[in-house]
Order: structure tokens, then sequence, then C-alpha cells
């Protein structure tokens, strides 16, 4: 059986002024190729499961990676985006067959968001490779809950290579409470959660979060050079719609947007970098949506002019200090809650609790909504102290 090692190192610009070396559990197969064997192997990945290529130059998917080192790779499960991460938010991905190696990829979305038991049906292991973006409304985390559930149900174990979280200097937000559970936010933890997917899946383990209180077989592959208190610059796209770094760090603030009337630039070249509504009351900026293939079909306000502001030249607007910035919020609001329905029920689900939008339509301040949030706060760092693999500084 043919073996490639990849001793790369990454690097990654994390601000302005710092570059930090960050070997993700991908890139370390010294550290997981011997754990293989000869075994049936499912991979859940997607277009950012990747390591660098040996010749130096680009990268190379994970998939091809396995395939390529005689490894008996089988099936392929893929997330919200689909395998090569074409596909927009919500957008239905079907079962189909990769085109470049031949292996059926089923599809985790849509009606069906767990591996069935005869999908599984004669796997000996599954890993698990996925950029997360470190936000609980993120739908990666649910696909790793299913996964572990279905797995652990078999008894089948799972290999996690962990990456980094690109929001995890900070923890922040509502705790999500459990009248609140949906596929945007399956557990009691706040919206910003300051975890690698890693650590993230070692507390669904530990804390008996599993249907049925299963424990899954679970293995990490830990990064090598990263900390909680990096500011990271992804790689790649972690989804059609977060394009930029900039974009990626303003999420956990602009993604409440989706549960209101404001467009929060779907349709652009720059969604979640800008926010706006029809009405030229509500900013100087303007943008049109329109539909793009591949990246946002039909978006909210298709053809129609929108106004509001423009986040792109003020890098890292949404936490320069380690929170989520609610400015946005309550003063799109205060312009508009009184001319439109501006909430949806999608608001609550969002921010994983009713509270919010009460706190929001009462005009309670940003200082007084954050002191709600505190005691949560407090509690599931307790929480998650217990499953840190890495340090917070």
């Amino acid at each position: 059986m043919k073996r490639i090692l990849f001793a790369a190192v990454f690097f990654l610009h994390l601000s302005p002024i710092l570059v930090s070396q960050i070997i993700t559990g991908a890139m370390r197969t010294d550290a997981y190729f011997p754990l293989l064997g000869d075994r049936r192997i499912a991979v859940v990945a997607n277009n950012n499961s990747t390591l660098p290529a040996l010749s130096g130059k680009g990268t190379v998917n994970l998939i091809d990676t396995l395939v390529n080192s005689g490894f008996r790779l089988v099936k392929i499960f893929s997330p919200e985006h689909g395998f090569r991460g074409h596909a927009e938010a919500g957008e239905l991905v079907v079962d189909t067959t990769d085109p470049v190696t031949g292996i059926p990829v089923v599809s985790l979305y849509g009606n069906h968001k767990k591996p069935r038991p005869e999908e599984l049906d004669g796997i000996k292991l599954v890993i698990f490779d996925l950029q997360d973006v470190g936000v609980r409304f993120f739908t990666y985390l649910s696909t790793l809950t299913y996964v572990m559930e279905s797995c652990a149900a078999l008894d089948i174990p799972v290999l996690l290579l962990d990456r980094p979280n690109p929001n995890g200097d900070y923890i922040d937000g509502p705790v999500l409470e459990k009248e609140y559970t949906s596929f945007v936010g399956l557990h009691p933890v706040p919206v910003v959660y300051g975890m690698t997917i890693g650590e993230y899946a070692r507390m669904v383990n530990g804390e008996g979060w599993l249907k049925d209180k299963l424990k899954c077989k679970l293995e990490v592959i830990p990064l090598v050079g990263y900390t909680h208190s990096l500011r990271f610059v992804s790689v790649g796209l972690p989804s059609p719609n977060l394009p930029t770094m900039n974009a990626i760090r303003l999420y956990p603030s602009l993604c409440f947007f989706e549960g209101t009337t404001v467009s929060v630039g779907r349709g652009t070249d720059y969604p979640f970098e800008v926010f706006g509504y029809p009405d030229p009351a509500t900013g100087s900026f303007s943008f049109v949506p329109h539909s793009i293939p591949g990246k946002s079909l039909h978006p909210p306000f298709e053809g129609i002019r929108c106004y509001g502001s423009d986040l792109r030249n003020n890098e890292f607007t949404g936490n320069e200090q380690g929170r989520i910035n609610l400015f946005y919020l309550l003063t799109t609001y205060k312009i508009l809650g009184s001319k439109t329905d501006f909430f949806t029920s999608y608001f609550a689900l969002l921010a994983g609790t009713d509270r919010l939008r009460q706190q929001i339509i009462k005009g309670l301040s940003e200082q007084e909504i954050r002191e709600s949030w505190r005691e949560g706060i407090m509690m599931f760092r307790k929480i998650r102290s217990q499953y840190l693999i890495y340090p917070e500084n």
C-alpha cells in the first residue's frame, strides 16, 4: 500500500502584524495514516478538507490524498453546501458520485441530515474533516453530532482531524434554551463558544449530548501551533457566502439579520460584509441583490435596491473587542421596527432564545442585554474548560 506523508508547515496570517505556523490535523498524516490500516473508510468532507500538495504548490483534497495513498475509501458524506462547496445555504444537495474518484457521495442535508445504518453498512471507520467557523448556528456542528450518533449506535469509531476556529478567541452571546433546539442550534452553548471542532466533539461526547446518552469512540488528531488567542485567517471558503476573513469575523454579529426582514448581502459579491433594506433611511450605502449560481439563488430583495452599511473596509468590525457587535442590529431596529414586521420566527432559533427579540423591542441597551448573558456564559466556561485541547493564550 502506497503511503504519502506530509510534514509541511502552514503559514497563516493571523493579524496585520502576527504570523503563526499551524499544522492542521489533516496535515499530520504521520499521526493518523498508521491508524487506518485496511479498514473500509467513510469520510465526512467538503472542498475545504485539504492539505498542502507534495509539490509545495496549492492544496490537494483529503479524499484524493487517501485514495492516492491506497486506503479503502468507500463512501463520502457531504454537509450543507455539498462536497465541492458550491451549494448555497439551505439548498437541497442530492446524492451523487464524485467525478474524480468514482466514490459515492451521500448528502447530509435537507430531509437526510443523519447517516442511515444501511449507509454505514460495512464501514469500519469514519474520518471527519470540516472547517468550522466557531458559531453555533453554522450547521457543521449539527452534522458532526448526527454523524457521532450514527457511529456510536453502530460501534464505528470516528477519527476527527482538527482545524482552527476562526472565531476561537472569544466567547459571547446567549446560551441556547432547550425549546429552541434546531439544526441551527442543538446544544446549550453561547452563539460564539471559543472551541475548535475537535474540542467541541469531545464536549458533545463528555456531556452526554448524543441521543440516548450514547458515547462515540472518538479520537481527535490535534493541531500543532494553535492557541485560542490567535485570530486565525481561514483557508478556502467555509461556505459560498463567507468569502473573506472579514465576513467570517462579522458572521456572529450579522447573521442575526437572517431572522429579520434585513438583507445581509446575499446575492452580492460581499455577503456578510454589508446589510441593508429597501429604505434610504437605513443608510447611505446601497446594493442590489441578484441570483448568483452556486452562491445565492433568489436572495431576499432580488433586483431591489437596498440601503444600509458597508463594513468591508473595517477589518474585523464584528468583534475587534472580542465580542458580538449588537450595534448594527439595535440601530437598524430603531429605524425599521415601527415600519416593518422586523423579526421572523427564525430569529429565535438563531438566538437560541426569544428573550433577545423581546429585549430589543423593549429598547434595552447593549450593556443591559449583555448583562443578561453573563451568568450563562460563566456556566458554559466551566463546562468548556474540561474539554479544551489548546491553551487560551
